[in-house]
């Protein structure tokens, strides 16, 4: 017997061959391992410090949005120089016409308006003009309330009970409070719009001289909150009135639970392009303790339309019909591109290629209706998802699962039934990025103000959050449709409570 670094080999070639083949597969193992700790690291540097834009080459302005709005175009640098331009050739205006203005006219002195070859007057033959914009900040004032009060002198005289009358006290969306509905419409925006948070709106007031501390702006919000129930309660059931809504979850931290995890949950409903015999826009936050199935359960009780979320299991228990999302299923393989060797063409481009033609259809689509989709996707679509799912089926085999490529190939199959219901109904989008939109301004926010307080706190930002959204998806600035509705809100009743809805309230 020989021995090599104390280690004993068998004598027999049948045994020397069954530890070579171990050692080998302990070989094979290792080498995987490294290459899946490897693309993970690989991964997980991409994520932190690589552009997040999901684009792809022909994919155009569908997954570019980030890098195309931080790239200035022509236009954006035109205007940041002054226009000039005469009344004969005008050239494009650098700010919106409906924005006031003030002339201001630099004239040559009287004894310049002469000619200096013949003496003659000068005439006026025209103009040139630059505009400038002109920032007015913003000024505070105090309303006083006065009520002046009446009694009888006769009374008074012959000391009987004198009657007092007075202007009974206006109708406010928080009595006893100094707050107005244009000053919470300005704290509302600010926070849940621009994600500034109260301690800092609260050095902002104290700029202009005002005191108003962050404890008491929090309170306003939490007892708007509750007034506000009522509308909210009446848009959810507009939701499940629907016949296609989305869904969305994104973690929240509150101190009060003392959890890892919270989460804010939204739901809509609605088209990108809004029209006036579409369903109405509606996007409603929803905040939970937890990630439990049972949240989008309660919220959706008794919904049977189409929902159409990403892979997350929890919809399983929903008694809708569940639309899966090709934003989720395309990430996991650009995630493999990713880990792909530099400037090589790999199994992940296949995949990439095919989804590329799916959205390039539903492009051409784009403004069709409900019906013209669904034939569209069942002529062209169709075809093209078949070739993908022999594709997948037959590369699933071929790859290790834990490799990049793998985790997107499974991911893909079992969400198959879900990533083909598109194809049948036409009221829903191939992807759930409208939802990612929506949840997308709450994490902008998290990211200043990091975290609630209090349950109560979490759940006022979920209704005051969803005044915003809901404003926005409507076409209506937040700022203007909060004020509008404060100063209605008092005067309505239960009953028509859907007139203060962004679609039909009536703006100052």
């Amino acid at each position: 017997m020989k021995t090599t670094d104390s280690t004993t080999l068998p004598d027999d070639i049948e045994s020397l061959k069954a530890l070579v083949l171990s050692l080998q597969g302990e070989s094979k193992k290792y080498q995987q391992l490294y290459y899946e700790t490897l693309e993970k690291w690989q991964l997980s540097l991409k994520q932190r410090f690589a552009a997040s834009s999901e684009g792809y080459p022909g994919q155009g302005e569908l997954f570019n949005e980030a890098e195309e709005l931080l790239a200035p175009s022509e236009e954006e640098i035109a205007a940041d120089e002054t226009i000039t331009y005469t009344r004969k050739k005008t050239r494009r205006p650098s700010l919106a016409a409906e924005l006031p203005r003030e002339d201001v006219v630099h004239d040559i002195p009287a004894a310049d308006k002469v000619c200096n070859d013949c003496g003659n007057d000068l005439h006026r033959m025209g103009e040139e003009v630059s505009e400038k914009l002109e920032f007015i900040p913003a000024t505070v004032k105090v309303i006083r309330h006065i009520r002046p009060k009446y009694s009888c002198r006769c009374c008074e005289k012959n000391a009987t009970q004198t009657q007092i009358k007075i202007a009974p006290v206006p109708a406010s969306i928080l009595p006893k409070s100094i707050a107005t509905p244009t000053l919470l419409a300005q704290i509302i925006s600010a926070k849940y719009q621009f994600g500034l948070p109260l301690y800092r709106q609260e050095a902002l007031f104290k700029s202009f001289g005002i005191e108003l501390h962050r404890q008491t702006m929090s309170r306003w919000l939490v007892k708007l909150s509750e007034q506000l129930e009522l509308l909210y309660e009446h848009w959810h059931q507009q939701i499940l009135k629907q016949p296609a809504i989305w869904s969305d979850d994104t973690p929240v931290k509150v101190i009060e639970t003392e959890k890892s995890q919270c989460y804010m949950w939204v739901y809509g409903c609605g088209a990108d392009k809004k029209s006036a015999d579409g369903p109405p826009n509606i996007v409603l936050y929803d905040y939970q303790d937890g990630r439990a199935s049972a949240c989008p359960e309660t919220f959706l009780q008794g919904y049977t339309g189409l929902l159409q979320v990403d892979g997350y299991a929890g919809y399983n228990h929903t008694e809708a019909t569940l639309v899966g999302c090709w934003a989720h299923a395309r990430r996991k393989f650009i995630e493999a591109k990713a880990v792909q060797p530099k400037g090589k063409t790999g199994r992940a481009d296949q995949a990439l290629n095919l989804i590329q033609k799916l959205y390039g259809i539903e492009t051409s689509i784009a403004d069709a209706t409900p019906e013209h989709k669904r034939q569209v996707r069942q002529e062209q679509s169709a075809p093209i998802m078949q070739q993908l799912k022999a594709w997948l089926d037959k590369t699933v085999l071929q790859v290790p699962p834990k490799t990049a490529i793998g985790v997107a190939l499974q991911y893909s199959l079992n969400q198959w039934n879900k990533l083909t219901a598109y194809l049948e109904h036409g009221l829903v989008s191939i992807d759930n990025n409208r939802a990612e939109r929506a949840i997308k301004p709450f994490v902008i926010g998290r990211k200043n103000w990091l975290f609630s307080n209090t349950r109560s706190g979490a759940k006022a930002s979920a209704i005051l959050y969803s005044l915003v959204e809901t404003a926005k998806a409507n076409d209506l600035q937040p700022a203007v449709y909060l004020q509008a509705l404060f100063e209605q809100l008092p005067h309505t009743s239960a009953a028509d409570i859907d007139t203060l809805s962004p679609w039909n309230i009536k703006l100052s």
